[in-house]
């Protein structure tokens, strides 16, 4: 049962994030895309670890969630901060609809497990979503922010996308 729900939720995630990895120099984001694309990103992210925070009881899994929420909404309050100092408002695009759609889903998903189903479902989709968030940010983010400050901000926050993914895949052993 287990095996099909993470594959599906594998594919909605990765889809997501890495479409904007893949778009044209025409159709690269624009400053104020980044901007709503980081948001998005670190909002579905934060619901993510809410869920998580409150369903499992597994301890690894609590701590991991409860981090991803603090690290994530300091990262949002950043972009905020930055956004409002650079006259930035964000702007919908693509990619932050679907990732904000796909977040939706996957809660949904999420909200119909439990116990070590749950577990595993939710830190799966943790590796997966941080390694699509990574590439994302290396290959489409970075190099298309035209704004010194929002490029310093992503590439600031890659090392804790990095340590956000390594964690999980520790936990992930624990759960096997």
């Amino acid at each position: 049962m287990i095996k099909p729900f993470v594959i599906t939720l594998v594919a909605v995630v990765a889809a997501g994030v890495l479409a904007q990895a893949q778009t044209s120099p025409a159709s690269a984001p624009t400053d104020p895309q980044i901007a709503m694309i980081v948001v998005t990103a670190d909002n579905v992210d934060i619901a993510a670890g809410k869920l998580a925070a409150k369903k499992t009881s597994t301890p690894k899994v609590k701590e991991f969630a409860e981090l991803m929420v603090r690290d994530h909404t300091s990262v949002n309050n950043q972009a905020t901060e930055l956004a409002k100092k650079l006259n930035v408002t964000p702007e919908e695009s693509p990619t932050s609809k679907s990732l904000k759609s796909d977040g939706v889903k996957t809660l949904a998903k999420l909200r119909g497990l439990s116990g070590a189903a749950f577990d595993k479902a939710y830190i799966n989709n943790e590796v997966t979503y941080h390694e699509a968030v990574i590439k994302a940010v290396d290959n489409t983010l970075i190099p298309n922010a035209k704004t010194a400050e929002i490029k310093a901000l992503l590439e600031s926050g890659r090392p804790l996308f990095v340590s956000h993914l390594n964690h999980p895949k520790d936990v992930q052993t624990s759960l096997q």
